[in-house]
């Protein structure tokens, strides 16, 4: 049976570091799962924000930096990949709505067309399979997408149990990010059939600097490790991304050219 790894909202920013995309890539090369799925938001994208455009915090930002960042967090996830040499897995991206920005963007200006554009993020050139926003990936019978709508506006699905939300309307087994919170349910269809769902968190180690203290602290930065997919359904491994600094960080497990075996990674 199959092993997924699910990495939620990034967030690659042009102002703090990506030392947590190492930590994912020499995960990978320890736990060599059958699928990667990326939900999305691996990119920030703060030069295309519209929440704040025009205010002081706006100054300085810069599509480039931006682009810069995100092929940057990808570099250093992949080279521990590259370097061991291991049997490649399947990459699966679902985009996110901060990468989604570029295409709004070209959207409202016209004159942008031909001028910047997704391929600038380098996804497919990285292997990447990539889905557009909001177009759900199918692996192993669940679906993936950064987030799944509801109603006729198109809002998220959400509430105060969004995974249990997600499982009334989708009837299968689903996982999504966006809203940063850690949100696990499982039931049976009408035909009997064991179904899950799941609301990732994110992969963050810095304040966002948009949100409010109290609405941080309800986040979950980390990964999830699906171990034994089939046919829907599969064993949930949380793993906390200081547990992935205290065994991949600069004061990790490697010492004196010897690998230890990686505990979170552990089969």
């Amino acid at each position: 049976m199959a092993i997924h790894l699910v990495i939620p909202d990034q967030h690659a920013h042009p102002e703090n570091n990506n030392d947590r995309f190492e930590w994912l890539g020499k995960l990978i090369v320890d736990l060599r799962p059958d699928v990667v799925v990326n939900l999305g938001d691996m990119a920030d994208m703060p030069s295309l924000c519209t929440y704040d455009k025009g205010t002081k915090g706006f100054e300085g930002r810069r599509y480039k930096q931006d682009v810069n960042v995100t092929i940057d967090a990808q570099e250093r996830m992949f080279a521990p990949i590259k370097k061991a040499k291991k049997k490649l897995a399947r990459y699966v991206l679902t985009l996110g709505n901060h990468e989604e920005r570029i295409n709004r963007a070209i959207s409202s200006d016209a004159i942008l067309d031909g001028t910047i554009g997704m391929q600038d993020l380098q996804f497919k050139e990285y292997g990447w399979e990539v889905h557009k926003f909001l177009s759900p990936a199918i692996v192993d019978n669940i679906a993936y997408s950064h987030y799944f709508t509801s109603g006729v506006m198109g809002r998220p699905v959400g509430g105060e149990n969004p995974a249990k939300s997600l499982l009334n309307k989708q009837h299968m087994s689903c996982t999504a990010g966006h809203t940063h919170t850690l949100d696990f349910a499982s039931d049976t269809n009408a035909a009997g059939k064991r179904i899950m769902s799941m609301v990732g968190g994110c992969y963050l180690d810095y304040a966002s600097g948009w949100n409010n203290p109290q609405s941080e602290d309800l986040w979950w930065s980390g990964v999830i490790i699906k171990r034994n997919v089939e046919d829907g359904t599969y064993d949930p491994q949380f793993v906390s991304i200081n547990a992935l600094r205290k065994e991949y960080g600069t004061h990790g497990r490697r010492t004196k050219g010897r690998t230890k075996r990686a505990k979170v990674a552990h089969r």
